[in-house]
């Protein structure tokens, strides 16, 4: 169950919001708890990551909807993670802050040096089987690349962005509001240190378009829930030539009707019939590789463990697979015949014999003691 407080308790709005109440909300947050305002202070800094990952959501209309229907969990397998720390957040969400106040989103720099693409994640649903052999899956992602008609630069072919004569080329400003001094993005230029004058009509000036790529992935025989894989520059594409993000395929593997999972080991509960467990036999039992023999000894008892050595999950490190432990559940029939009945009474008798045979044994072997 998460533990994420509700997207709009965060902003204090109802979740019927305008845009523009969403907006108002997270400005008046996100001025008041912003690290330049409150250095050193980590509850500010927690509001203010808390705030920004709660406005990203909910300005999303797509991942509005999903929230307001399946809450955090239903966001799991959109690609967003929340945010790990304020680069984080300045990274990816630093246009927000110049919509809302001008206020520049990467605090090192200006939006026009090389800045590494966001890392993406996509949650991967395996069956038991899928997740014990391996697999190849073709996944598809939606994430932003690099337009291929102005190579990133936002320009439209053939003309060049010029140097922004308010900053200078800085992408920032500094001005002053109460005992604070601020950098701000500068206002003219969006902070990139340049404007452009014809924008490239494909990606409008962004330089960056939203694409759905389809990715070839490997699963690796013995993934289990919560294994990760990396796919080295798969995320989303970087900024003025810095290199793309990473994606994250995170692994949800679906239970088995028969096989449970125990580290490298899977265990399996096998009926037997009372006549099997008294005389002993050979049964067939399913394993990961298919049907096996298993001789059950004479007199095997409930609950009587077994294992097949070398037939259970493969180890991600080296391949060398763990055990199938069988487990034996003696079943009692329920449905007996006349004959059946009969003979089951004599054979009681019997038994009822043997164990009077025991006590009247022991009784003469001086089991007992007279009482003084």
């Amino acid at each position: 169950m998460s533990t994420k407080r509700d997207y709009y308790d965060i902003l204090g709005v109802g979740r019927q919001a305008s845009d523009a109440e969403l907006k108002s909300a997270y400005r008046k947050l996100a001025l008041q708890f912003h690290p330049d305002r409150n250095p050193g202070d980590q509850s500010a800094e927690e509001k203010f990551k808390e705030a920004a990952e709660a406005y990203e959501v909910l300005r999303d209309p797509r991942k509005r909807q999903i929230y307001d229907q399946y809450g955090h969990a239903g966001l799991e397998g959109t690609g967003f993670t929340g945010f790990g720390g304020f680069e984080d957040i300045f990274s990816n969400f630093g246009s927000i802050f110049e919509d809302l106040f001008g206020i520049r989103g990467n605090r090192h720099g200006t939006r026009g040096r090389a800045q590494r693409g966001s890392d993406l994640r996509y949650d991967l649903r395996l069956s038991f089987m899928e997740a014990v052999f391996g697999v190849e899956k073709s996944l598809e992602v939606e994430k932003r690349e690099t337009c291929a008609v102005c190579g990133g630069t936002g320009c439209e072919p053939g003309t060049q962005p010029e140097t922004c004569g308010q900053c200078q080329g800085s992408g920032q400003v500094t001005r002053s509001q109460g005992f604070f001094t601020l950098r701000t993005t500068c206002p003219r230029c969006r902070g990139t240190g340049q404007i452009i004058n014809t924008p490239c009509g494909h990606c409008r000036g962004v330089g960056q378009v939203n694409t759905m790529r389809r990715v070839s992935v490997k699963i690796p025989a013995g993934v289990d829930t919560g294994s990760r894989l990396r796919l080295a520059g798969e995320g989303e594409a970087g900024s003025a030539g810095g290199p793309p993000g990473d994606l994250y395929v995170v692994i949800h593997v679906e239970p088995h009707d028969f096989f449970k999972r125990e580290g490298r080991d899977v265990i399996c509960q096998v009926p037997v019939s009372m006549v099997q467990a008294t005389l002993g036999g050979e049964i067939k039992v399913p394993t990961l590789d298919g049907e096996k023999p298993l001789q059950i000894p004479k007199g095997t008892q409930f609950g009587d463990v077994f294992r097949f050595r070398n037939a259970g999950i493969p180890s991600l490190r080296n391949g060398d697979r763990g055990d199938q432990i069988i487990q034996v559940l003696v079943r009692t029939p329920t449905s007996l015949n006349r004959k059946q009945e009969n003979l089951l009474r004599q054979f009681a008798d019997i038994e009822a014999g043997k164990l009077g045979s025991k006590l009247k044994n022991m009784l003469k072997g001086g089991g007992a003691k007279a009482a003084n």
